[in-house]
C-alpha cells in the first residue's frame, strides 16, 4: 500500500512539473486567440471569415472618445451571442446586446470614453464569422 502511495506522488510530481511547463504557452494561446490588437480610427477593418469554435469568442477591441461614432455590421452562419461592452471601474457595462444573433449593423454614438470591444460568443455548433468596423471620428 504504501508503494501505490509513493508512485502515485511521484507521478503527480511529474504531473505537476508538466503541467507548470506548458501552461504558459496555454495561457498565451488562448489570449492570441480571443483578442485582436486595437483597430484605427477612420479605417475600416473588415474580416471576412472567422471560425470560432464551440463556446469560444472572438473580439475586435477599439479606443473610443465621447463623440465617436462606431459603424458596425456582421453575419454569422449560425446564431451567436453578440455584444459591445466597455470597462467602468469594476463593472463591464454593454450598451449592445444582441443574444443568439446571425447579423446585426448599426452606428453606435460613443458617450463614455474607454476601450470597447465588440464580441462574438459561439454556441455549442461553433460558428463562422464575418464582419465590418469603422470608428468615424467627430
Amino acid at each position: 500500500m504504501c508503494d501505490a502511495i509513493s508512485r502515485s506522488s511521484a507521478t503527480d510530481r511529474r504531473t505537476s512539473r508538466g503541467v507548470r511547463r506548458f501552461a504558459p504557452l496555454g495561457i498565451a494561446a488562448c489570449l492570441a486567440s480571443c483578442t485582436t490588437p486595437p483597430l484605427a480610427p477612420g479605417v475600416p477593418h473588415v474580416v471576412d471569415r472567422v471560425p470560432i469554435a464551440p463556446y469560444v469568442a472572438h473580439e475586435a477591441c477599439l479606443d473610443l472618445d465621447v463623440g465617436d461614432r462606431l459603424d458596425y455590421r456582421f453575419q454569422s452562419s449560425v446564431p451567436v451571442d453578440f455584444e459591445v461592452r466597455y470597462r467602468e471601474a469594476n463593472a463591464t457595462v454593454s450598451p449592445i446586446v444582441r443574444p443568439h444573433s446571425t447579423g446585426d449593423s448599426d452606428i453606435f454614438e460613443v458617450r463614455v470614453a474607454a476601450r470597447y470591444c465588440l464580441e462574438w460568443q459561439a454556441g455549442s455548433d461553433g460558428a463562422i464569422i464575418g464582419y465590418r468596423v469603422q470608428v468615424r471620428r467627430r
